[in-house]
């Protein structure tokens, strides 16, 4: 994926806030209005859990987007809850170097002099499940909300790419944990919410370890800014 990708979602969350901006005096009132319903979100991945004299370098972006049904369920319909589907890509840069042996993978700490660009990519589908609370009424479209809840990704795509100066390499990864999950926490006001993440299983999956023989036991914790619309 191009680095110039990671700039789509400010140009769509901008068009759509100032969509959302728009007044609203002819809308009719809904006294059954659902809230949050699409989700857009940009985030930077920190990894968790390294291994000695391994650090992250680049950015090491998250980009997301999904639908959420939104399930209130109080008849002021502030409080319910949300169960979606989405799309996630996550990079991790490191000088943790995978290197494909056939039916292994080795890894090793390399030097970060040795090389220019080392990543670890994911695409994963993903259910989001929330708790949610507001302050929205039917009338009243800029609000407060906390959103927590746990999240489930079925990773259908690892690879493991290395740029050097004279060319480079990739390869899927199988060590790659398929199955991610972790806890997820967004709160804010209007268009612009936090997003926080935190991954309860390693990103590799168990008994992954260097060639030292120290095991990578990555979990990434993700910061970033999450969008809702109708």
């Amino acid at each position: 994926m191009s680095r110039y990708h990671i700039f789509i979602p400010f140009v769509l969350i901008f068009y759509l806030g100032v969509a959302q901006e728009q007044p609203k005096d002819s809308v009719q009132v809904d006294s059954h209005y659902l809230e949050d319903q699409f989700y857009i979100g940009l985030g930077y991945n920190v990894l968790m859990g390294k291994p000695s004299g391994v650090v992250q370098r680049s950015l090491s972006y998250n980009l997301q987007a999904g639908f959420i049904k939104d399930i209130p369920l109080n008849p002021r319909r502030n409080f319910g809850v949300g169960l979606g589907v989405g799309y996630a890509v996550n990079s991790y840069y490191s000088n943790v170097i995978a290197m494909d042996q056939g039916n292994d993978v080795l890894y090793e700490v390399m030097d970060e002099s040795e090389f220019k660009r080392n990543k670890l990519e994911t695409h994963a589908i993903e259910i989001p499940l929330e708790l949610r609370w507001r302050t929205s009424t039917a009338e009243e479209y800029k609000f407060w909300r906390i959103y927590a809840g746990a999240k489930l990704g079925y990773v259908f795509s690892g690879r493991s790419r290395l740029v050097m100066e004279d060319g480079s390499e990739g390869f899927s990864n199988k060590d790659i944990e398929q199955l991610q999950y972790g806890l997820i926490l967004n709160f804010g006001y209007n268009t612009w919410n936090v997003h926080a993440y935190y991954g309860l299983n390693p990103i590799l999956k168990n008994g992954t370890d260097l060639q030292s023989g120290e095991p990578i036991d990555f979990k990434v914790l993700r910061i970033g800014i999450i969008f809702y619309i109708l």
